[in-house]
């Protein structure tokens, strides 16, 4: 038979996913490693998702979205974010992980460099390998309270560095990056003339520092990725965005007809609601996650278990490198067998991830307490 391209075969596996697909292979598990709100999505979105399909509202849309909803997000961009766009600027996406694949097929070239967090999200290195670039990794260590460091990045770039993808609040890291250090990467950026791409996935979810949206800084170089899967507990909906400084022609629209053709129309219509519709779900989820990590964080201080204070999303970043022994993949796989709790091992974010976990604060307190009862004492 044909062979499959080497380049197909290398895009790496996500370390997240294979945990989660051996715990639901086991009974019992405390599910702690995938990023699921367990909050129930608002009734006014709900309502208006099934009205769409009662109503055979099912036809294509534009490939950019319906214009309704396009506008809701360039409204919403201008009284939240600070970031002024028209509406043909906003592109409504399967999820962000496709806002997030378009943004890098929008700049990148085979063999171009982009520079990712490391740790940092699974697709920041798959999606640049899937389109044949290289994933740069740029360390966020304790040492600088896990933030980037310009200097760093100054040693990084080449001539082939076209992008750099900044992610506020982090996941796996919890950290929103402060507004004085997210100017310094604006301008660096500026200084190198390359792209920004900014995850902003949990921008709804920030606990004493304000998110700062890099385009609200400078809005030419940047390309905004956001959802509605966290900030509305709408994961399955599918429903995420890209945003662009003005584009010539058609770009996007031939990027997305290839793709999907346009998201499915009562998923959209469910976005348009949590948009334009009382916004106190998410306001109450902003309060459950926050007592989740005050609790959970009260119960590892207890333990003497160290991790980073998070200031945003809603993960722990916890350091079990007592216990790993340098591997922490094969560790969290062996506590998922033997201890029935699953956690994303450190190392699906990167090197730097090595010795620590990530644990979902957004699961029932009741688990999260009792998954982290488990972890072994330092």
């Amino acid at each position: 038979m044909p062979s499959y391209t080497a380049n197909a075969l290398a895009v790496p596996e996500s370390g997240i996913r294979r945990i989660h697909e051996i715990a639901l292979t086991l009974d019992d598990v405390v599910a702690l490693a995938v990023g699921e709100p367990d909050l129930p999505v608002a009734p006014h979105v709900l309502a208006a998702g099934s009205a769409a399909w009662l109503a055979d509202d099912t036809r294509y849309t534009a490939n950019g979205g319906i214009p309704e909803l396009r506008a809701a997000i360039a409204a919403k961009l201008r009284r939240v974010n600070g970031v002024d766009v028209g509406a043909d600027q906003v592109w409504v996406t399967p999820g962000a992980t496709e806002a997030l694949y378009l943004a890098l097929g929008l700049i990148l070239a085979p063999g171009d460099d982009v520079l990712i967090p490391d740790p940092g999200y699974t697709t920041f290195t798959m999606a640049p390998r899937m389109q044949f670039a290289n994933p740069v990794p740029y360390r966020l260590g304790p040492d600088r309270a896990f933030l980037p460091d310009v200097a760093d990045l100054e040693a990084l770039v080449t001539s082939r560095t076209r992008a750099i993808i900044v992610n506020s609040p982090s996941n796996p890291l919890g950290v929103v990056v402060p507004e004085a250090v997210m100017r310094e990467l604006v301008a660096f950026a500026a200084r190198h003339d390359i792209w920004i791409v900014s995850d902003e996935v949990y921008e709804a979810f920030t606990y004493g520092l304000p998110h700062i949206s890099p385009a609200s800084i400078d809005a030419t170089r940047v390309l905004t990725v956001q959802s509605f899967s966290k900030t509305y507990a709408l994961t399955g909906g599918r429903v995420g965005f890209l945003v662009t400084p003005p584009m010539p022609g058609d770009v996007l629209r031939n990027f997305q007809e290839a793709l999907v053709s346009c998201v499915n129309t009562p998923a959209q219509r469910a976005a348009l609601a949590a948009l334009e519709g009382p916004q106190d779900a998410v306001v109450a989820a902003a309060a459950h996650y926050r007592g989740n990590l005050a609790a959970a964080t009260a119960l590892l201080d207890e333990r003497g278990i160290a991790y980073r204070e998070p200031d945003g999303a809603f993960y722990l970043w916890i350091d079990v490198s007592s216990a790993s022994g340098g591997d922490v993949a094969t560790w969290a796989e062996t506590f998922l067998i033997e201890r029935r709790v699953s956690v994303a091992p450190g190392s699906a974010f990167g090197r730097a991830g090595e010795g620590w976990i990530r644990v979902c604060a957004a699961a029932s307190r009741e688990n999260l307490l009792e998954g982290l009862r488990r972890l072994p004492a330092p």
